[in-house]
């Protein structure tokens, strides 16, 4: 028998779901709950939303502290978008392309085109040859000749590298790479997750770099009947869409507080109990901190993995060990220098782990046509610190020492004298940065994980460390979490 419209509508609306974590995963959650009628209260412990989504000004510019962009693969968030009547925003970025540097005795240059993962297809083309050299380029193409692999099954992207083309291709083309785009080694990636296809197309070859060249073929078919860019943003930067969420949910009915910290929840019978961090501020002189309790019938975490965990221990069983979850900090920087208007390095620099400080920089107001205009003639760069099993050098600096110690990697990294005289203003921003679902493990883990709070009634959980890192991974996650607990909620 079907409900009625009236009846579900009222079922709906008694309905009551705290959400913790203001971050894009949160915020789409209570969208999703918010659409239906429900009841929900989302709750940020810090001062803004948008977790690894954030802006800074840097004297009078907005720019993006954090994602800058999403990939288009999927089409979710582009429907999102679209949703939320931004689709005139839609900006792709300047194709120049970025350079890779610190490749020993090798002079920077730009990263080779037509591969996958930094996989070339063709070892002897210029642009690789170029960086690997002619011995890397003829070791690489041993791949060719060696005996065809049947089975592509290598779960190692570095061993499966290493073994085909060898480890100067491994170590100078595919580490920049997977350290820029995991924070991983090419040995801890799992080419499968990394670039899926990549197993099949290579059984179906038997070569390494015959399946890249497939891949490659495939992939420009597509583009050819369905054009686009496989990268886009929001001109005005990425916070405007965290902007756009929050006021879509506000309008539905969700009430969002920020600087409201969810330090407990707890199973009371049929209702969960969610206690909030009081404002101790707000407390007489030796008086007890205020405490506050609110009473859902659900609630989906959407924090950071150690906070969910931490949220979640109490009641999910089997939540296993963590993945690493190193602090990566993005120090970005605007800057006068007339020398930066040729763009000596294209969109931004890739490093060979181990070479620099600086794991990347993104000369944003290269890549970006928006920024470029606002910033009036200035630059704006951003320096990336840290990776797995590297904490970021930044992280023990004042902000100042930050600053400085950005200004001289993208001074390095760029090929120019950067003065510190040059330097207008600064911003820098720490994450912890999930473990890419694309890590040897991962997916296993989080799957153990998603299961075991599935078997909980009234909790949820989404976010990167469950769905994978990006904005394309981390909203179909969430849509499809908050449908399973709001279908609970609505029919049992």
């Amino acid at each position: 028998m079907t409900d009625a419209p009236e009846d579900l509508a009222a079922r709906a609306a008694s309905r009551h779901v705290v959400v913790v974590g203001g971050g894009v995963g949160g915020l789409v959650a209570a969208r999703e709950c918010a659409k239906v009628g429900m009841r929900v209260t989302l709750l940020e412990a810090a001062d803004v939303l948008g977790g690894a989504i954030r802006r800074a000004e840097l004297d009078g510019v907005m720019v993006d502290a954090g994602a800058e962009s999403y990939a288009t693969r999927g089409g979710h968030v582009r429907e999102l978008i679209d949703e939320l009547a931004l689709t005139d925003r839609v900006v792709t970025p300047n194709p120049v392309g970025a350079w890779l540097v610190g490749a020993p005795g090798i002079a920077p240059a730009p990263l080779p085109k037509g591969g996958v993962l930094g996989i070339p297809a063709n070892p002897f083309a210029e642009d690789v040859r170029r960086i690997i050299g002619w011995g890397g380029a003829w070791r690489a193409y041993l791949d060719r000749v060696r005996p065809l692999l049947t089975i592509g099954k290598d779960r190692s992207l570095g061993h499966l590298v290493e073994t085909r083309m060898g480890a100067k291709v491994r170590d100078l083309l595919v580490a920049p790479v997977t350290a820029g785009v995991y924070s991983a080694h090419p040995d801890d990636v799992d080419p499968e997750i990394a670039a899926p296809g990549l197993n099949e197309t290579l059984t179906r070859t038997g070569s390494l770099s015959v399946a890249v060249a497939q891949m490659i073929a495939d992939r420009a078919e597509r583009a050819r009947k369905a054009p686009g860019s496989a990268v886009e943003a929001l001109s005005g930067g990425m916070h405007t869409l965290i902007d756009a969420l929050a006021a879509d949910a506000a309008l539905l009915g969700a009430t969002i507080r920020t600087e409201a910290a969810a330090e407990q929840i707890a199973r009371e019978g049929d209702s969960w109990i969610v206690t909030v961090a009081g404002d101790d501020d707000a407390s007489e002189e030796g008086a007890e901190p205020t405490v506050e309790t609110i009473v859902a019938d659900a609630v989906i975490v959407a924090t950071a993995e150690p906070v969910a965990r931490d949220l979640l221990a109490d009641h999910v069983p089997g939540l296993g060990t963590p993945g690493q979850a190193p602090e990566i900090e993005i120090v970005s920087l605007l800057i006068d220098a007339p020398v930066l208007d040729a763009a000596p390095r294209g969109t931004g620099v890739l490093t060979v782990p181990g070479s620099h400080t600086g794991k990347a920089l993104t000369h944003a107001t290269v890549k970006w046509e928006w920024l470029r205009e606002s910033a009036g003639g200035r630059h704006i760069v951003r320096v990336s610190f840290g990776s797995q099993g590297e904490p970021a050098a930044t992280a023990a600096l004042d902000d100042d020492a930050a600053a400085q110690l950005a200004l001289s990697e993208a001074s390095a990294l760029l090929g120019v004298h950067l003065a510190p005289e040059s330097l207008i203003a600064a911003q820098r921003s720490r994450f912890t940065q999930s473990q890419p679902v694309s890590l040897l493990g991962a997916g296993e883990r989080r799957r153990s994980v998603r299961a075991a709070v599935a078997k909980i009634d009234g909790l949820g959980a989404v976010g990167a460390w469950l769905s994978g890192t990006g904005l394309a991974q981390v909203i179909p996650d969430a849509v499809d979490e908050t449908e399973r607990v709001r279908r609970a909620l609505l029919w049992g």
